[in-house]
């Protein structure tokens, strides 16, 4: 895990907090090709169960980005390996998102070190919209053999 610090149960990393904005929603369905839309179209959003344009699922999960968090200079040797989350409210433009990630559990499996983390985001009034989790493989850095 390079040389710095091991990760510990219970280390806490924010992500950056982010408004949500019409060119979001724009810019994910255009790379994902996701154009339902409940995610763009004003009119006909008004007569889902939101009332309004939301957020697609998936561009609120990948707001909990361990890269993007306070961690990411402890994630060197990280490779993503499974993740999963719940919905908890909806997300909309104007939104303010604060994401979280923290160390839930860190264990070997033989040789092969894994890192789980719960993560949430939040919106402005502290409403927690998403909790989920990502598991990490660590890959540990091997002393170069001697020649």
């Amino acid at each position: 895990m390079d040389n710095r610090e091991p990760l510990r149960e219970g280390e806490i990393f924010d992500g950056p907090s982010k408004t949500l904005t019409d060119a979001h929603f724009l810019l994910f369905s255009g790379i994902t090709g996701d154009v339902h839309p409940s995610h763009y179209d004003i009119e006909y959003a008004k007569n889902t169960r939101f009332g309004k344009p939301v957020a697609h699922g998936l561009l609120l999960v990948s707001l909990t980005a361990l890269g993007a968090s306070t961690g990411r200079e402890r994630c060197d040797g990280f490779v993503f390996h499974e993740q999963g989350c719940r919905y908890l409210k909806p997300a909309f433009v104007g939104d303010t998102l604060k994401p979280r990630l923290e160390v839930e559990r860190v264990w070997r499996d033989g040789h092969r070190l894994y890192c789980r983390f719960k993560t949430s985001l939040a919106n402005q009034e502290g409403q927690i919209l998403l909790e989920g989790f990502h598991v990490y493989r660590v890959l540990e850095n091997k002393p170069p053999e001697a020649a």
